[in-house]
C-alpha cells in the first residue's frame, strides 16, 4: 500500500474564518501519484 504525508499551515486574521483548501489537497495528491484510493483531511488543533 502506497501512502503519503503532506502537512499544511493556514494562518488567517479572525478567529474564525472558512478557507477553501480544495486547489492544496488537490496539488498534494498530484506529488503523490496515487491514482486511486482514499484521501483523508484531518483538521487538527481547530
Amino acid at each position: 500500500m502506497k501512502t503519503h504525508r503532506k502537512k499544511f499551515w493556514f494562518e488567517v486574521p479572525a478567529r474564525r474564518q472558512l478557507i477553501n483548501i480544495t486547489g492544496e489537497v488537490e496539488e498534494a495528491l498530484r506529488e503523490s501519484g496515487i491514482r486511486e484510493g482514499l484521501c483523508l483531511v484531518d483538521a487538527t488543533h481547530i
